[in-house]
């Protein structure tokens, strides 16, 4: 995969999402669970001088028993807060049906591990993006090849420019002692085959808060251009993967780490 149609240029690099010289940090809780959690959860972000904040409104789950979102409602609060904080907003959109309302509330729109391969879905995410000048994070899919991952992305730039983000949350293999199996060499790799950037979700991938900051650490240092941390204001009483959030001071230490390295490697987080 290294024709040009693949590399999709340097789309929207600056001064979208992604910027040349800094580390972009997304941060936020896995689920929207209410107003006064979400804006909780943005106070830290905004505290830390972060400026991307992360909400599911609608989560697609394994178990249909589990947490599914507050939807519109979610989405209504994340706009609201965003807004109140300075933040721009990222979260998922799952299906053609809310895709609209989800570009209508979010200032980035992010593709799940499931939806990876629903074609219907990126196209129709590609049209929006591109319509409303929407920055697009790609998740790999659990058990997807990075060929299969690239030209996923082309799906999202059919109908013209879109920066499109990709995002390596973990592939599934026969290890158990973490959620997934964190691919870490598909930076260096992606960088070889597309002009795409690529972040990291350790959060994901571990399945375990103790693990995500050495991840993260180790992200930074293959070459990622930012990363996706679910952070939770008490992720104990968390409806969505609390196992896997960071608390406000888990949180300040993974910046405080990931600055150093960033510093050798010539970037700032932001």
């Amino acid at each position: 995969m290294t024709d040009d149609k693949n590399n999709n240029k340097d789309i929207g690099n600056d001064p979208g999402l992604i910027q040349k010289d800094y580390i972009t940090i997304i941060a936020g809780p896995c689920a929207i669970e209410s107003h006064q959690q979400l804006e909780n959860t943005a106070k830290i972000v905004k505290d830390l001088g972060l400026s991307y904040l992360r909400g599911g409104a609608y989560k697609p789950r394994t178990s249909p028993y589990s947490f599914q979102g507050l939807e519109e409602k979610g989405l209504e609060y994340l706009k609201e807060i965003g807004q109140k904080y300075g933040l721009k907003t990222v979260t998922e959109v799952t299906d053609t049906v809310n895709a609209g309302i989800v570009a209508e509330n979010a200032d980035v729109l992010q593709i799940g591990t499931r939806n990876m391969s629903n074609f219907a879905l990126l196209k129709k995410v590609g049209e929006i993006a591109f319509k409303k000048k929407k920055a697009v994070i790609l998740k790999r899919g659990w058990a997807s090849s990075i060929k299969e991952w690239l030209q996923a992305s082309e799906y999202l730039t059919m109908n013209g420019e879109v920066e499109v983000i990709l995002c390596e949350r973990g592939i599934r293999t026969f290890d158990t002692n973490t959620r997934f199996t964190l691919d870490l060499a598909a930076v260096p790799v992606i960088r070889k085959l597309s002009k795409l950037p690529i972040i990291i979700d350790p959060s994901h991938a571990m399945g375990q808060s103790d693990l995500v900051t050495p991840m993260s650490r180790a992200a930074i240092a293959a070459g990622a251009d930012g990363l996706i941390v679910e952070t939770h204001n008490d992720p104990a009483s968390a409806l969505c993967d609390g196992q896997q959030s960071l608390n406000p001071k888990e949180m300040a230490e993974l910046l405080k780490q990931i600055k150093k390295i960033a510093s050798v490697i010539g970037k700032k987080v932001r």
